[in-house]
This record gives C-alpha cells, sequence and structure tokens, in this order.
C-alpha cells in the first residue's frame, strides 16, 4: 500500500463534480479529492472466484499471483509483487490464496505454487509455476504492455480449438 498524488479527475467521470459528487448519504456530501492531493491507494488486490472474470475483464493488464500461507516461495515472491504494483500503477496487482478459494485455483488449473498469470484485453497471455525475481518480473511487465494484441487475435484465430 502506499500514497499516490490524484493528479486527474479523483472521480474520473464526465458528469461535473463526478458522479454523485453532491450525494453519500442522506445527510453526507462527498467532496472530490482536490489535484495535487495525496490519497491512499492499494498496491495489490485480493481477488475471489466471485471477483476474478471482472477483474480480469474490467482492466487492461492484470497479474494474478496463486499463492498460499505456508509456501515459503510465495512468501519470498510476495514483497517482489508488491513493489513491482507501486512502480506500474497502471497494472492490476491481484493475489489469489489458493487456500481460501480452492475452485478458483482448480479452475484455473493451479498445480504449483506461486504461479504468476497475466491478462490482457481479458486474454490470458502468460502462466507460469515459480518465483519470479524483480528483474524477470519488470521484463514481463514490458513486454505484456508491448504486446501487438490485434496480433495475439489474428493467432488465436488461427490456432485450431482443441
Amino acid at each position: 500500500m502506499f500514497w499516490k498524488k490524484v493528479l486527474t479527475d479523483p472521480f474520473h467521470h464526465d458528469t461535473p463534480g463526478g458522479i454523485n459528487a453532491n450525494w453519500r448519504g442522506a445527510d453526507r456530501p462527498v467532496a472530490p479529492i482536490p489535484l495535487g492531493v495525496y490519497c491512499f491507494t492499494m498496491a495489490t488486490i485480493d481477488i475471489s472466484e466471485k471477483t476474478f472474470n471482472d477483474t480480469i475483464t474490467g482492466n487492461d493488464i492484470v497479474l494474478v499471483d496463486f499463492w498460499a500461507a505456508w509456501c515459503g516461495p510465495c512468501r519470498m515472491f510476495a514483497p517482489t509483487f508488491s513493489k513491482a504494483s507501486e512502480n506500474h500503477t497502471d497494472v492490476v496487482f491481484a493475489k489469489v490464496d489458493t487456500e481460501a478459494e480452492p475452485g478458483l485455483s482448480a479452475a484455473a488449473r493451479i498445480s504449483s505454487i506461486p504461479t504468476l498469470m497475466a491478462f490482457r484485453e481479458g486474454i490470458l497471455v502468460f502462466s507460469q509455476p515459480g518465483a519470479m525475481n524483480a528483474t524477470g518480473l519488470e521484463q514481463l511487465i514490458t513486454g505484456i504492455k508491448e504486446l501487438d494484441m490485434e496480433e495475439v487475435r489474428a493467432k488465436m484465430a488461427a490456432t485450431p480449438a482443441s
């Protein structure tokens, strides 16, 4: 978790003052965060079976770390993942606790942890078990950002379904 300086419309809506800018309940108005003020943001998010699809399809780039508290390599990778999330605020960094979400882990065919998956425009573009060092993670993020998604879609269309 870290502090982030608000440089744009804090509500990210076209309506004057943002959506529900003047209402939070019967007697509590909402005031937008002034530009240039620091606000608290979450570096990584926890996702569940219920929020997985919305997270993947609702964001351009999503990295998902499948982990468990008892897993030594998972605990070693966690600070690397968290630090990368602070450096790449345009990417969603999500974590799935495989112990708490066995159905999601099974659906994602997780057989070893940690496993890192990357999605771009809702398409799985990377999946690999094992902890990754900071340099490798940085190279992965850069590569995902530079992907030509039209080319990815064309290759997917040309590949026969199995």
